[in-house]
């Protein structure tokens, strides 16, 4: 049996595909990957990377710095979700894509 605060994690990761998936894009989670991206998502040539935290979890230094990594070496937004009490969400941009020419 998973623990409650993988549990609660994984739920809000679903409800963040679901989110996303309402808004058009196209999504995919890395399960069980323990890395700083939880949720992949693409729409109309733009990549988004989600990291997810729910309840107290924070992101750590290293797992926004990797966050940021991965948005620069594909170019695209990363974010890191918190879900709050209430499934009230607060997002936090890390990195923005540099449009345009390289």
């Amino acid at each position: 049996m998973p623990n409650r605060n993988y549990t609660r994690g994984r739920s809000a990761e679903y409800r963040s595909m679901l989110t996303l998936r309402k808004d058009g894009w196209m999504v995919s989670r890395s399960a069980a990957s323990h890395g700083a991206v939880d949720v992949f998502a693409a729409k109309e040539g733009k990549i988004l990377l989600v990291q997810v935290k729910s309840g107290k979890a924070r992101a750590t230094k290293e797992e926004l710095e990797e966050l940021v990594r991965w948005g620069e070496s594909s170019n695209g937004d990363a974010e890191v979700w918190y879900y709050k009490g209430r499934g009230k969400v607060v997002k936090m941009r890390v990195h923005a894509a540099k449009r345009g020419g390289h």
